[in-house]
């Protein structure tokens, strides 16, 4: 499966008054970029309020289709106020054909209806919260080894059929393999059943950050329970809407679905 080209820029933006700040991260569609502002200073993305920590730190994040530009917008503890345009770039993705799926996890059929209403609720829900933990600090690892066999952004056709684009990156290899925490964090939803996900883990690394992991064989870690970077809390599995075992990983600021082989690479 071909790998599709992503443009990754580092920026660093200098208020026009006072103190420098600086945003560091990927402007680009399913980028996320990580912001330091004054302690006390308050931010909004497009007029809409992103959560400041208390010594400044903030993130945001872009969609899989943001395209033109962004207003960020602080004010300093003093009232003063700064203005930045953010320009996001654009990516081209490729098209993904997967093909053996049972016909059922491609079209839903209408007896699942009411089950699935109830899985998606308890995956907004594991992905609403918005700590004070600044667990993505420290970086992401993968969360597993494996051969990467689908990408953020592509388009997928299901058995012959156009469907959503792929969010997650794919980590294929051998049922059983270990998965681990991307980043440190707090298990908001761990089941091992969902119908089209399978096995499935959400982990709340704090903001509104999260990682989701689908597909997976054993779910080994419960809701509530605090893992650390690196710590196992599963393994793959071909659970759910898999033709082959592997693990989907994604990551979301908010509502927002980030691309992770950015936030790696």
């Amino acid at each position: 499966m071909k790998r599709f080209m992503h443009l990754i820029l580092a920026a660093t933006l200098v208020s026009s008054v006072g103190t420098a700040q600086e945003l560091k991260g990927d402007l680009t569609q399913g980028g996320m970029v990580v912001g330091s502002a004054e302690p006390g200073s308050k931010v909004w993305l497009d007029g809409v309020d992103v959560k400041v920590s208390s010594d400044g730190k903030f993130i945001i994040g872009f969609g899989r289709d943001q395209i033109g530009t962004l207003l960020l917008r602080t004010q300093r503890p003093s009232g003063d106020i700064n203005e930045k345009t953010l320009t996001i770039t654009a990516r081209q993705y490729d098209i993904d054909y997967v093909d053996g799926l049972p016909p059922k996890t491609v079209t839903p059929p209408a007896s699942w209806t009411a089950r699935r209403k109830v899985e998606t609720g308890r995956v907004r829900s594991g992905r609403s919260f918005k700590t004070d933990d600044m667990h993505w600090l420290g970086g992401f690892i993968k969360p597993a080894v494996g051969r990467i066999s689908g990408v953020y952004g592509s388009q997928r056709v299901l058995n012959s059929k156009p469907r959503s684009p792929h969010y997650g990156l794919d980590i294929a290899n051998d049922v059983g393999t270990p998965i681990v925490a991307p980043v440190a964090g707090t298990v908001r939803l761990a089941s091992p059943d969902f119908l089209l996900e399978g096995g499935i883990v959400i982990i709340d690394h704090g903001h509104g950050v999260t990682s989701t992991l689908f597909h997976m064989n054993s779910v080994d870690v419960k809701e509530g329970q605090v893992v650390e970077q690196g710590e196992k809390i599963g393994t793959i599995g071909m659970t759910g809407r898999a033709n082959g075992p592997h693990v989907d990983w994604r990551v979301n600021w908010k509502s927002v679905r980030l691309d992770p082989g950015l936030l790696v690479d």
